[in-house]
């Protein structure tokens, strides 16, 4: 018994000891006003993406954990499912993930979305927009979700969002902000 306790005990230590490590790697979110970080990454179909081609629209950034998962599959369905509404404001919409290039394509035929979604595979993009999670052994992204205005500056940032809400929630802030 005290064998396993003390099992029981080093796995917790190595668990806290992950988790320190993913934290001091971990940089805060950008804040609302500041100029939202560049990036330069593959989207599902192979073709680089960065913030610049988005620039003089909206952008929706949202991250999720795993392509193919519950949660990311409501996410990404409902961001497709009020497209009409977010090209009426003028906004782009961008998936990003730790997951390859081709777990997303299979995630975007399946769920037919037609949005990039970006392969963060080093975690670099979730990492300047704090929201990576990196234990080493296991990295993924935080269910974070910014926008971007048409400048290039953060209007928004929602941190820890609820998957099935967060597109609803989104494009009522958009219309505000856009005046719509």
């Amino acid at each position: 018994m005290f064998a396993a306790l003390g099992r029981f005990a080093l796995c917790l230590a190595v668990l806290a000891g992950m988790a320190g490590a993913a934290a001091a790697q971990s940089i805060a979110p950008p804040a609302a006003g500041t100029l939202a970080p560049e990036f330069l990454l593959p989207d599902h179909d192979g073709n680089a993406r960065n913030l610049r081609e988005f620039q003089g629209h909206w952008l929706v950034i949202f991250f999720y954990r795993k392509a193919d998962t519950p949660p990311a599959a409501a996410q990404a369905a409902g961001y497709r499912d009020i497209r009409d509404a977010l090209d009426a404001l003028g906004a782009r919409v961008v998936g990003v993930s730790t997951d390859d290039a081709a777990l997303q394509g299979a995630f975007a035929r399946k769920l037919n979305l037609d949005f990039p979604l970006l392969a963060d595979i080093e975690g670099e993009m979730a990492r300047r927009y704090g929201s990576l999670v990196d234990f080493r052994v296991v990295r993924f992204s935080r269910r974070n979700t910014f926008l971007i205005d048409p400048q290039g500056k953060v209007a928004r940032a929602y941190l820890g969002v609820d998957p099935p809400a967060d597109p609803s929630r989104v494009l009522e802030d958009l219309k505000r902000l856009a005046g719509r």
